[in-house]
């Protein structure tokens, strides 16, 4: 599942020399890459190989059969043939005749043997595979407690899937070679069943004992079609065909490697299936949105297309392909016509309301005060105008893509934001650009250097002494082009190569807008416009140790310059009169080092220039915050504390009071004599964990930075946060909101009390990721989904403090990505990392559900889970499986809210059960969207940006009708959602 701006790779060169050039991150990228296609077309080439070693075998036994079926014509006319649907799985022959019921060689079936909702000799399926006993039933007329067939047939066929022709017996001739490839007679019978006059094998042992576990596995079968209402049969009489007694032979070796009996041979296949199930956990792992990812080639079947070949088995299930794998999803009962069910756009809305979080880990300039009183900072896309004591937000959301730096214009009211490059979702570049806006009304007023810049912007500067006629631009190429341009007429007057070094800051002079300067890595220039030229003069260091970086710099009372840097010393750089005897009459006056002052531990990250003409500095190493007299004589100071991070940038608000933005993502207000408190908190790392209480407005998130935040949603502020010694990945609140459980990336879980903080309990299952915790309705379970393979049942007790191991659901081939619990408290619907969907009886020993078919009309208590048949129409076309990490369905089932790979939230209405359905998409995240929840009352979503860091609340707007009118996931018809859409 990471397809955002900051996680995308831009393509590249095939050149040598260029590939050598590459960093080492992308190189290592390319290399996953390579290895996870290698392994990939190993997969297809094996499987090409299998198939055409059996069509060489049916080409040497099909004139064989044929020849002897057709002798045989004339000794049984009165009998029919059917190939047993499981050809190619220890199958067999079985005759038939009208009063005949399937019975075993040994005896009679009993049905209670084979288990519930079980057709004797049936395949019995998992995953996304069909579940043909129960289709049996209902296309031809098999009683659910006596499988007798009142009318020969099998498994409806499939739209497209090709008939089998009948030969002269009636025999349904096989499509494919593994069918005839597993195809044989039935064992002799010492004495003919007491109900049938001829022996009829099962699939399977000879007991009648169901199919090895290979076999449930398949992809797909061609079944034979039903007789005819004209075909004859026979109440007499009926001997197995000689010509299958003659194959019996040939095939004895076969049949018992097929055969359920055959315990070695079983095992082996179990093996074979459990390397196949690992190769596939590890392609599908490398390309996980957990990481940087690359879209891998789909591999679809043919015509069908990437992301799905949906049609309709006789109206029960509906497929669709994710990587050329098909998923098989049955239709509720209560859709009667699914061809009429329409896929409307919902009539909720969703509007941003709150953005929590600030971008100061990696970005410096980027917090401002507006002459309205607002706060303007940036995150991800999103410019943010924060009022403190209307406790308000505005965005500014006409951002394509992370927003990297920002400045104010002179009159406080007009602001210019730049941002960086990225793709879109097809991989085509986005080229970065400038937008100068109004921030009282939020309107775009020009938008500067679209097809200019490269990579993205890094500094903005407007000139002050023109009352901001001009903006200053450096962009984050090679080369740090630097241009200047017109402000109203949005043109270019002048660009030049700057330096091959990183550029952090440009500022103009405020006394004369035809002098500038920038600082970066081992620099500082002086530059001159005149113009369409640019010329600089590089800052002489001399008997002074030259810094590795100049971070910030500032133009004094005096018109001197001072810079802090990486040495954490104040430079002060004094104006000396030009030298007019060395350099001629045209020569200007320079800059030099006058003063240098030892201000911090470590690099100095910020100054900033009081009203009075003193000066702050703010420290990186030390944390400290350093009032300085115009002669830069020590005032005072004070140490941020260290949960909130370096001083990134400081502001001067009214009167004494003091902003300042940290290297934490955190926003500070306060004064050097009372100290600071936050305003604005925000995580530092990627997110993924994501839950709401159940009855409160509060929401609980955790990522990698080990940090556990609880957030009151209604205050917006952070009600309090907890440093974990691992990584939180998923989280999820008990029923009654006392306590939360939090699953981390070493495979153990906490469960923490929401008020204190405390860690009530936890454990350990395995060593690998844990992705998914959910609680079951009553309270009385904790399921824990893993990336190995498992799902663990905890039963719950003792007011929650007590957690005991239930069980282990196990049948999953890769690992567990989302699941949910049915509203009884019994069942649990689950998806995997290879695209199953399957279904768990907790209650009755945390079992395999094999007939998914039996689950179609359940009804669940949350509906978070990627695949099924209420949520396929949220795929869009060409998915490879991970372009949507995470769905929720809203509490009174109305709307489905979507994170996908693409940075954006989607809202869909509920049902969403046909392809392309319509939706309502939201930009805003700069990376991609992990993790999406409604809150208790359905009045706000919760979307969390992975590497952006961002957590954005989002208002529920619109869908005036009532909750009665909302579409459960177990009944549902096309005329209620005509009606109520």
């Amino acid at each position: 599942m990471a397809r955002g701006a900051m996680d995308r790779c831009a393509n590249h060169s095939p050149a040598d020399e260029t590939i050598t050039a590459l960093r080492p991150d992308r190189l290592a990228s390319l290399e996953l890459r390579l290895q996870s296609q290698e392994e990939e077309l190993t997969l297809v080439k094996s499987a090409l190989a299998d198939a055409l070693r059996r069509l060489s075998l049916y080409d040497q036994q099909i004139p064989l059969l044929t020849q002897q079926l057709l002798a045989a014509n004339d000794a049984i006319p009165d009998t029919q043939l059917f190939l047993d649907p499981l050809l190619g799985h220890g199958a067999s022959w079985i005759p038939l005749t009208a009063s005949c019921s399937p019975v075993p060689a040994s005896g009679v079936v009993h049905h209670e043997e084979l288990g519930a909702g079980s057709l004797p000799g049936a395949p019995i399926s998992t995953g996304t595979q069909t579940d043909e006993s129960a289709l049996l039933d209902l296309k031809w007329g098999w009683s659910p407690s006596h499988r007798t067939p009142l009318g020969i047939g099998v498994e409806a066929e499939e739209p497209n899937a090709p008939r089998m022709p009948h030969s002269p017996l009636g025999l349904a001739q096989p499509a494919s070679a593994p069918d005839i490839l597993g195809a044989g007679p039935p064992p002799d019978s010492s004495e003919p069943p007491h109900d049938c006059e001829a022996a009829i094998p099962l699939h399977g042992s000879a007991n009648g004992s169901q199919p090895p576990e290979s076999q449930l596995h398949r992809e797909e079968m061609l079944s034979p079609e039903p007789p005819s209402e004209g075909s004859s049969s026979s109440s007499a009489t009926a001997s197995p065909v000689p010509a299958v007694h003659a194959l019996k032979g040939t095939r004895k070796e076969l049949l018992r490697r097929n055969s359920s009996s055959d315990k070695p041979d079983k095992a082996k296949a179990r093996q074979r299936l459990s390397k196949k199930a690992a190769s596939s956990a590890n392609l599908l792992t490398r390309s996980s949105s957990l990481e940087n990812r690359m879209k891998d080639p789909n591999l679809s079947p043919g015509p069908l297309g990437s992301r799905r070949g949906t049609y309709n088995l006789e109206g029960l299930s509906i497929k669709m392909f994710l990587r050329g794998r098909p998923i098989t999803m049955y239709i509720p009962s209560g859709i009667s016509h699914y061809e009429e069910l329409r896929a409307e756009l919902p009539a909720e809305h969703l509007q941003l309301d709150w953005v929590y979080g600030y971008r100061g880990r990696d970005s410096r300039s980027n917090l401002y005060v507006l002459a309205s009183g607002e706060l303007v900072y940036f995150i991800a896309c999103v410019v943010v105008l924060y009022h403190i004591q209307h406790r308000s937000q505005r965005h500014y959301l006409r951002h394509t893509d992370c927003v990297r730096c920002l400045a104010v214009h002179p009159d406080r009211v007009r602001v210019a934001t730049g941002q960086t490059a990225g793709v879109d979702k097809d991989g085509k570049p986005l080229q970065p650009f400038v937008h100068i806006w109004d921030s009282s009304t939020l309107l775009t007023l020009q938008q500067i250097g679209l097809g200019s810049f490269e990579r993205g912007v890094g500094s903005l500067a407007f000139s002050t002494a023109d009352q901001g006629a001009y903006l200053c631009v450096v962009d984050d190429s090679n080369e740090h082009m630097l241009s200047v341009w017109d402000c109203a007429r949005g043109t270019k007057q002048a660009e030049i190569k700057s330096t091959n070094e990183s550029v952090f800051t440009v500022e103009f002079n405020p006394q004369d807008s035809s002098n500038f300067i920038t600082s970066g890595k081992s620099h500082v220039y002086f530059w001159t416009w005149s113009g369409s030229t640019l010329s600089k003069k590089q800052g002489i260091f001399g008997k002074y140790k030259k810094p590795k970086f100049i971070q910030c710099f500032l133009f004094d009372a005096n018109g001197d310059v001072l810079t802090g840097d990486s040495e954490g010393n104040i430079l002060t750089w004094a104006r000396t009169a030009a030298d007019i005897r060395t350099l001629g009459k045209g020569a200007k006056e320079t800059y030099q080092i006058g003063h240098q002052t030892r201000a911090h531990e470590g690099s100095i990250f910020s100054l900033c220039l009081r009203r009075d003409g003193s000066v702050l500095s703010g420290g990186g190493k030390d944390r400290r915050l350093v009032h300085w007299s115009p002669s830069l004589a020590l005032l005072q100071e004070v140490e941020i504390p260290e949960q909130f991070g370096a001083v990134r940038t400081i502001v001067e608000g009214p009167r004494d009071e003091l902003l300042v933005g940290t290297t934490r993502n955190a926003l500070l207000r306060g004064s050097l004599a009372a100290g600071f408190t936050p305003i604005i908190q925000g995580h530092t790392d990627e997110l993924w964990g994501l839950a709401t209480h159940p009855s409160r407005s509060l929401f609980l998130t955790c990522g990698h930075d080990r940090q556990v935040c609880m957030w009151d949603s209604g205050e917006h502020t952070a009600a309090w946060s907890l440093t974990l010694e691992e990584t939180g990945l998923c989280a999820d609140f008990h029923p009654s909101g006392r306590v939360v459980a939090v699953g981390l990336n070493t495979g153990r879980w906490l469960v923490l009390d929401t008020e204190t903080r405390q860690v009530l309990s936890g454990g350990s299952d395995g060593n690998e990721q844990l992705s998914v915790v959910r609680y079951s309705p009553d309270g009385e379970f904790l399921a824990i989904g893993s990336h190995d393979n498992f799902i663990y049942i905890y039963s719950v007790g003792d007011g929650e403090r007590k957690y005991s191991r239930f069980g282990r659901c196990t049948g999953h081939s890769s690992f567990i990505t989302h699941l949910d619990w049915s509203k009884d408290s019994k069942f649990i619907m689950s998806n995997s990392g290879d695209y199953e969907i399957l279904y768990w009886d907790v209650a009755g020993g945390c079992k395999l559900l094999r007939n998914r078919f039996e689950s179609r009309d359940r009804e669940w208590a949350s509906y978070t889970c990627v695949l099924g048949f209420h949520v396929f129409g949220v795929w869009p076309d060409g998915s490879d499986g991970t372009d949507i990490n995470s769905l929720c369905r809203s509490h009174n089932e109305r709307v489905v809210a979507v994170a996908d790979d693409f940075c954006k939230v989607h809202l869909f209405q509920y049902p969403c059960a046909r392809a392309k359905a319509p939706s309502h998409v939201y930009g805003g995240h700069g990376s991609h969207v992990t993790n999406v929840r409604f809150t208790n009352d359905d009045s706000h979503l919760i979307s969390l940006g992975g590497k952006d860091t961002s957590i954005f609340q989002w208002r529920m707007l619109g869908g005036s009708l009532p909750h009665s009118c909302s579409f459960s996931s177990a009944s549902l018809s096309s005329q209620e959602a005509g009606g109520c859409a």
